[in-house]
C-alpha cells in the first residue's frame, strides 16, 4: 500500500524555531579549489562563533547549500545570544580568516528569522525557512555588503525579531544600529532590518536608499482602488498569506500600501 512508502505525518504541530542562512559573496566567480576552501572556512567560522557564544552547533540541523548554509536551531536557543554574541564572534572569526596571507577572502550575508519551521521531505517547510532564503538574497543586503569593502559581514533580521528581541532592552543589543528596508523577492514581501557591524545606519542608507514601498504599477493602482487594500504594518507576506500586523480597508498611517502579490 502507498502508506508503506509515504508514511503519514505524526500530526504534531510545527514548532517555532530560529532559522538562519549564511551566504558567501561572489562565490560563483571562484575556481573549484577556492570554492572548496571557502566552504570549509564558512563552516569553521560558524562553528567557532557558536562555540564562543556557548551555542551547541551539534544540535543545529545544518543543511549545506554550496555557497551557503541553512540552519534550524533548537527550540530553546536564546534569540538574544544569536543576534548579539554570535554575530559579534562571527565578525571576529571572519576577520581572522581574512587576515591570512593566502586564501580567498570570505564575506558573508547572514539572514535570521524566528517562526514556524516544520521538517518536510526536502528539508523544512514554513514561513521562517522561506523568509531567510528570501532575505539573504535581497538587493539591499547585497548592496550594503558590496558598498562597504572593509566589512566582512552584513546581517538582516526579520521585523518580528527586531520588534520582539532587538527592542527589548537586552544589554548588548542596539536596535539603533539597524536600518529598516522593504524586501520584495519573487512573491515574498516583508519589512526587515539590516546591520553591518562596525558601520552605522546612516552609512547604509547610501547603498540601500529608495522608498520602503516602491510605487505600484498603474494596473496595480486601479485594482487597489476597486477593492479594499491590505496594509502590512509589520510582519511578512508570503504569497497571499500575511504574518504580522495587518489592516484591511483604509490606510491608518502615511506609509504607502504594499501591493498584494499576484496569485
Amino acid at each position: 500500500m502507498i502508506e508503506q512508502f509515504f508514511p503519514r505525518s505524526s500530526g504534531r504541530s510545527p514548532g517555532r524555531r530560529l532559522c538562519l542562512t549564511a551566504d558567501v559573496e561572489h562565490y560563483s566567480g571562484l575556481d573549484t579549489r577556492a570554492q572548496s576552501a571557502v566552504q570549509a572556512d564558512l563552516v569553521r567560522a560558524l562553528d567557532e562563533a557558536a562555540r564562543r557564544s556557548d551555542l551547541d552547533r551539534t544540535a543545529w540541523d545544518c543543511q549545506p547549500q554550496g555557497d551557503a548554509e541553512f540552519d534550524v536551531l533548537p527550540e530553546d536557543t536564546p534569540e538574544a545570544v544569536l543576534l548579539g554574541p554570535f554575530v559579534q564572534h562571527l565578525v571576529a572569526c571572519l576577520r581572522a580568516l581574512n587576515a591570512r596571507a593566502a586564501g580567498p577572502r570570505i564575506r558573508v550575508r547572514l539572514a535570521v528569522d524566528s517562526g514556524v519551521a516544520s521538517a518536510a521531505a526536502l528539508g523544512y517547510a514554513g514561513p521562517a525557512p522561506v523568509a531567510v532564503a528570501r532575505y539573504v538574497n535581497t538587493g539591499q543586503l547585497k548592496a550594503a555588503l558590496a558598498g562597504i569593502p572593509t566589512a566582512d559581514l552584513a546581517v538582516i533580521v526579520s521585523d518580528r525579531l527586531y520588534q520582539d528581541v532587538l527592542r527589548s532592552g537586552v544589554p548588548g543589543l542596539d536596535p539603533a544600529q539597524y536600518l529598516r528596508v522593504h524586501v520584495r523577492v519573487k512573491e515574498f514581501v516583508s519589512y526587515a532590518w539590516i546591520r553591518v557591524p562596525g558601520h552605522g545606519p546612516d552609512e547604509l542608507r547610501e547603498f540601500t536608499g529608495g522608498p520602503l514601498n516602491p510605487a505600484p504599477s498603474p494596473a496595480g493602482s486601479a485594482a487597489a482602488a476597486a477593492a479594499p487594500a491590505q496594509y502590512v504594518r509589520h510582519g511578512t507576506a508570503v504569497g497571499r498569506d500575511v504574518h504580522g500586523s495587518v489592516t484591511v480597508g483604509a490606510a491608518v498611517s502615511p506609509v504607502r500600501p504594499v501591493p498584494r502579490p499576484a496569485g
